[in-house]
């Protein structure tokens, strides 16, 4: 029997996005990757009023938990502290690929946040090796597209992909991510 491909969502922060909005891109996901992939969708603490020390000991506790080849998928809010808790922390496995949808950049030029503050050298603190991929609705009114230039860069080593009409939720559509994943398997 074929062990299922591990994956963990980090959802976006703000009241219901777990299960109002996030669970919408999750279902996508399941959806479109089929009976191969196990979505790990943990529930982060205060959502309607995130604080990165509490979502990095969650993160921190669901990474420890993972096989070798994982791949990470953070949305929105949840998407810049992952990076900051993968820069702090890094992951005691090897890493598949990280995906980033949506993510509001916190730093010169995007959101200011002391407690997000993502590092000028960003994309060398992060896992070597690991295939990287923002994408970014260039109809995103929440994290507005130049966001997603500051990542380009801040993450040079990284796939950035620019979705023409598409929100902050990217339609609740992730054909476009699952696809990647799916690419992703088709090497190995």
């Amino acid at each position: 029997m074929q062990q299922k491909r591990q994956l963990v969502f980090v959802q976006g922060g703000g009241k219901g996005a777990h299960d109002a909005w996030d669970s919408k891109l999750v279902a996508s996901l399941r959806l479109q990757l089929g009976q191969n992939y196990q979505i790990h969708y943990p529930r982060m603490p205060r959502e309607d009023e995130p604080k990165y020390g509490l979502w990095k000991s969650a993160l921190e506790s669901w990474l420890a938990k993972l096989p070798d080849s994982a791949i990470l998928i953070g949305h929105s809010l949840g998407a810049p502290i992952l990076l900051k808790a993968l820069v702090e922390q890094p992951a005691q496995r090897e890493l598949g690929a990280i995906f980033l949808i949506a993510a509001p950049f916190v730093g010169a030029g995007g959101w200011s946040a002391d407690e997000l503050e993502l590092p000028a050298d960003l994309g060398a603190l992060l896992p070597k090796d690991v295939p990287i991929h923002f994408y970014h609705g260039l109809a995103d009114d929440v994290a507005p597209p130049s966001h997603v230039e500051l990542y380009a860069r801040a993450v040079p080593q990284a796939q950035v992909h620019r979705l023409s009409g598409r929100d902050h939720q990217l339609n609740d559509d992730l054909s476009e991510i699952a696809a990647a994943i799916l690419s992703l398997e088709a090497r190995h």
